[in-house]
């Protein structure tokens, strides 16, 4: 079971087994028929995103399983999410501490999502933004940009990865001030870097720190 577009991409896995596919914003339904069809002794692999619990139904299924009780087994099974994907493409832009933060409103109001972005653009650290832009939000990113500029010098790298990990991964490096030129969609995830990023032989690195000495 799970959200249409996730199923077609392996669907290799699927091919001696029932499948059913469901559309956006049918989370809620998708995991309870889930739970009931455990319930009933089928066994069912309930595919989301990159990783399970980050974005994805872990959380959700553990939540309504323990509000109907009588749980089945729920095993879940860990996976890359799109920040990783994005950055081993990019080169090793997260090496040290990093957030990964959603600019989708549709569960977190807006302004909290501002305020979770201004302390990101304090903190120096390089950020992973989700769900960046869609045909219906075309404002949040440009929000984004600027909170990160009333921070953040506008020369900061700043890489845009599109649909990471596929045979349609596109991938770009910008700064602040120019990356908005870049095409971002929905399957987007935007790399803010942070101020010790930097780009060696076309990869983008975030130092970790150790001392490197020249070999004589």
């Amino acid at each position: 079971m799970g959200y249409a577009p996730y199923l077609d991409s392996v669907m290799d896995l699927w091919a001696d087994k029932t499948i059913e596919r469901s559309g956006m914003r049918k989370e809620i339904d998708r995991c309870r028929e889930a739970l009931a069809r455990a319930r009933r002794g089928e066994e069912v692999a309930l595919l989301c995103s990159g990783d399970a619990g980050v974005y994805g139904m872990a959380g959700l299924v553990l939540e309504l399983a323990h509000e109907e009780g009588d749980s089945p087994q729920v095993e879940i099974v860990p996976g890359v999410t799109a920040a990783n994907a994005a950055a081993a493409s990019l080169g090793a832009p997260l090496m040290l501490d990093y957030a990964v933060l959603s600019l989708s409103d549709l569960l977190v109001p807006w302004d909290r999502i501002c305020h979770r972005l201004d302390c990101l653009a304090r903190a120096d650290l390089p950020v992973v933004l989700y769900n960046p832009k869609s045909k219906g939000r075309t404002t949040q990113i440009e929000v984004a940009r600027s909170i990160f500029l009333s921070h953040r010098p506008g020369n900061t790298a700043v890489a845009v990865v599109t649909a990471a990990s596929t045979d349609d991964e596109t991938r770009a490096v910008s700064d602040l001030d120019r990356f908005l030129s870049l095409e971002i969609g929905m399957r987007s995830v935007v790399v803010v870097c942070g101020s010790d990023a930097r780009l060696l032989g076309g990869r983008l690195v975030a130092p970790r720190g150790y001392r490197l000495e020249k070999v004589v």
